[in-house]
């Protein structure tokens, strides 16, 4: 194996968030029992990125971000409601959601048998936990790293230095990171000097100032990086 340590996000890189976060908020509009039309869903994503995106730059906490995103979207509704206690019963359902990505277990199993597999990850470290051990992915991990526990997030070296610090005998030149995100992941990388894998499903254009080391369509091209 070219790399000993492979870092892998989780969200859209082995399992299916953006199925998690459809289910989700089905369940919770039926709950609250308002439609969720496609308009509505929409205006959610649309700020739900902008505030994670915050959160990468460190104008937000994680706590901020997920406690105030209902609030705001209920006011665009000319609703009121409790922020706090709507993401409590949004993250009740988020949690059930574990659908993994392709054959993102089989690659995961074998991948173990032949490097050291560690999650490094944004969000909340009891969903991340419960959905990696619902999809049967955590035991091929040797540790979890989640921005809440670690008291940083990617693409800060901070938070990477956090989780080298824990991860025995690494060298970063035979470490590499896989995800799908180029401002957290790949950035994130490059901030922790360390090789890059950028999961580009869909050929989303590259930005000109984040230049992954590798480039996959989908998660079985990584054997032709590794091996």
């Amino acid at each position: 194996m070219r790399y000993k340590t492979l870092l892998f996000d989780v969200d859209d890189t082995l399992l299916d968030f953006k199925d998690a976060e459809n289910q989700a908020l089905q369940s919770l509009f039926q709950e609250v029992k308002i439609e969720l039309t496609p308009e509505i869903e929409q205006t959610y994503k649309v700020l739900n990125q902008q505030r994670w995106k915050e959160y990468e730059k460190g104008n937000m906490t994680s706590a901020e971000v997920v406690n105030g995103r209902f609030g705001i979207l209920f006011e665009h509704l000319g609703k009121q409601v409790d922020s706090p206690a709507m993401e409590k019963r949004y993250r009740h359902y988020l949690n059930q959601g574990h659908k993994r990505l392709g054959n993102s277990l089989e690659i995961v199993q074998d991948l173990a048998e032949k490097a050291e597999l560690y999650v490094v990850t944004n969000g909340v470290a009891t969903t991340q936990y419960q959905r990696l051990t619902d999809s049967k992915l955590l035991p091929y991990f040797k540790d979890i790293f989640v921005s809440e526990t670690a008291g940083y997030q990617k693409p800060k070296r901070e938070f990477f230095d956090y989780a080298f610090a824990r991860i025995p005998e690494l060298k970063r030149e035979e470490t590499i990171i896989i995800g799908d995100s180029l401002t957290s992941d790949t950035q994130g990388g490059k901030n922790a000097g360390i090789d890059t894998i950028w999961l580009n499903p869909v050929k989303n254009v590259e930005e000109p100032n984040i230049k992954p080391t590798f480039q996959i369509r989908n998660l079985e091209e990584i054997y032709g990086i590794l091996v």
